[in-house]
């Protein structure tokens, strides 16, 4: 398995889904699991093969807020470490060419799987569709894809439709969602006045979207918005906003979703299925969400959910979902959603595995 991201330790937030299908594959005493990621706390059960100097260079890249981070920043770096990080795993792949198969995260990271055969599980997220906006990209991974057994795996399904045209006749399109961590499922909450809103997202423009223009009218009281996440471009938030920085899944668990009312995101980015909306839904935790197709994915509006495209219909649903009957009802139906669709993650990696043994087949 190759990544890009993984966390550093408990408290990190990123790339934690990557350690998560690692403990459950591994979990599995039928898969023998070799990992090529940044450094962190990594399963005794799976083998770590990345060299100390690979390591360190993902460590570092992780500490610059990761290659697609770099790509938006620009600078010089947009360009050498791309480069950089091909190079690198066209070394991976040709140094474990016994390997049965390949499971890689993200489209960039098959650009180098040309020149082997095996046969290769790719999975796809939301930001993967903004790599084939890039010229000829389409045609250099249909070349890579047609020379193996392989199967896209999209995290949701909205992606499938463009992923068949671009790459039907060469690969197997098969979504397979992500799984929830079971404590999710366990969380009770106790929320009333004030009401506590929060906010989970890396901050840049377009993840916030028109967030704090929506917000400013409503957030005064009797609501209270929260925000936690990494400043990854400066932005000036308001007075009335609650800035924690950045958090990690167990702070949340404990101490934030229990007691709000809600999670927000009026994000404008390029999301695939956001993990942090799925685990508030398995929280029983509501969710007032832009009108994306990532979005309307897995969110029915006033069902398990409210999704929302104007200042108005926002402040609607915020008073909407801040009556208590409202706000159980849409909890106990998102939370029952997610659970039949998602599960956990054990579930999730016996999906892979299906996958794997198909392309085994």
């Amino acid at each position: 398995m190759t990544a890009t991201s993984y966390p550093r330790d408990a408290t990190d937030w990123r790339g934690l889904f990557i350690k998560h299908q690692v403990d459950s594959l591994v979990a599995n005493p039928a898969i023998n699991l070799s990992l090529w990621a940044p450094p962190g706390e990594i399963s005794n059960q799976a083998t770590y093969v990345a060299t100390p100097q690979e390591a360190a260079w993902l460590n570092e890249l992780m500490e610059q807020g990761g290659i697609a981070h770099l790509l938006r920043k620009g600078g010089l770096s947009r360009f050498t470490a791309p480069i950089k990080l091909l190079s690198m795993l066209k070394q991976v792949y040709k140094r474990h060419k016994l390997m049965q198969i390949f499971h890689v995260n993200w489209l960039q990271n098959a650009l180098p799987l040309a020149g082997t055969k095996q046969p290769a599980l790719v999975t796809v997220l939301g930001s993967d569709l903004a790599l084939l906006k890039l010229p000829a990209m389409t045609n250099l991974l249909r070349h890579i894809f047609k020379s193996r057994p392989c199967i896209l795996a999209p995290n949701a399904k909205w992606m499938t439709a463009e992923l068949e045209r671009r790459f039907g006749n060469v690969a197997s399109i098969v979504p397979i969602p992500f799984g929830i961590d079971a404590a999710w499922y366990q969380l009770k909450r106790d929320w009333h006045h004030p009401k506590k809103w929060l906010v989970v997202s890396r901050l840049t423009q377009k993840k916030i979207g028109p967030l704090f223009d929506w917000g400013k009218q409503i957030f005064q009281k009797e609501h209270e918005l929260h925000l936690f996440g990494p400043m990854q471009e400066q932005l000036n938030i308001p007075e009335w906003v609650h800035y924690h920085g950045a958090t990690y899944p167990k702070d949340l668990q404990e101490n934030w979703f229990p007691q709000a009312a809600g999670l927000i995101t009026l994000s404008q980015h390029d999301e695939g299925r956001p993990q942090v909306m799925l685990e508030a839904m398995a929280a029983g935790l509501p969710i007032l969400a832009s009108q994306l197709p990532a979005h309307a994915d897995f969110i029915t509006h006033q069902q398990t959910g409210w999704l929302t495209d104007s200042q108005e219909n926002f402040m609607a649903g915020i008073q909407w979902l801040a009556n208590s009957q409202n706000n159980e009802l849409i909890a106990t139906q998102a939370r029952n959603w997610v659970k039949k669709e998602m599960g956990t993650w054990n579930d999730c990696a016996q999906r892979y595995i299906n996958a794997y043994h198909s392309l085994l087949e």
